[in-house]
């Protein structure tokens, strides 16, 4: 048996709205306490990650683990026929995924399975030291100040502020954000805006949001539900300052 159902299908569709514009498929695992999928770009620059938990759904059976590797493309055309204030179900057949959206009409679309054409990445393990709370909506007003004069930005982190800086050919941009955090060392690393803007399609997800940051380290940024029901992250490999 494999039925689940949730109230509220916006958190599928703003996870998959920035998944589809950085990874063509992915391998959705599902078993008793959730599902989850890791998957990473063909240019290995972002990888990102979902867990949704068992108590976030309605109704929530699986009683045998599955592997749903979906085109998320094809998924994202479906996701957006839905409604907000729809109920969304998932079920399976044989080889199809099928999505049920069921407010004052009823929509029912299938989407095939696929094999896919390489491995589930699995997880890196990066030992952060810095990880700073940001309002996403500040995030995503800030990388819009940047990108009229780059299209690249540095992340700097000191004891006080979250500096984010671009200079071009014609303007530069400094934006400071008062972080609040205790953080004893400086951090510092330079990213492409254009993958960054991806993983900002995501900014429905949650309000609660996190940035952890090293010097020349990759930019993981942290989307997580209340009460720990579901954690969206990206993981965005940096930029060297002689990059073209």
């Amino acid at each position: 048996m494999f039925k689940l159902v949730l109230s509220d299908p916006s958190i599928f569709k703003t996870s998959f709205d920035a998944i589809s514009s950085i990874v063509d498929e992915v391998q959705i695992e599902v078993d008793s306490d959730g599902l989850r999928l890791n998957a990473i770009d063909r240019s290995h620059i972002t990888y990102v990650h979902l867990e949704l938990k068992e108590s976030l759904f309605d109704i929530y059976e699986c009683d045998k683990p599955i592997k749903l590797n979906l085109d998320t493309e094809e998924l994202m055309k479906v996701l957006k026929r839905s409604k907000n204030d729809d109920v969304m179900e998932l079920t399976v057949d044989v080889g199809n995924l099928i999505l049920t959206f069921e407010g004052a009409v009823k929509k029912t679309f299938k989407v095939k399975l696929i094999d896919l054409e390489y491995d589930t990445p699995s997880q890196p393990d990066i030992p952060y030291d810095i990880k700073i709370p940001i309002p996403i909506s500040i995030l995503k007003e800030t990388i819009q100040d940047i990108e009229i004069v780059s299209d690249r930005v540095s992340f700097e982190v000191d004891e006080d502020n979250l500096t984010l800086e671009a200079v071009g050919d014609f303007a530069d941009a400094k934006i400071e954000y008062l972080h609040g955090e205790k953080i004893n060392e400086k951090a510092r690393a330079v990213y492409a805006i254009s993958n960054i803007k991806e993983m900002l399609k995501a900014e429905k997800f949650s309000d609660n949001t996190y940035l952890s940051i090293g010097t020349d380290m990759p930019l993981t940024l942290y989307l997580e539900l209340l009460n720990e029901e579901g954690l969206l992250s990206f993981l965005l490999a940096p930029r060297l300052e002689e990059e073209d």
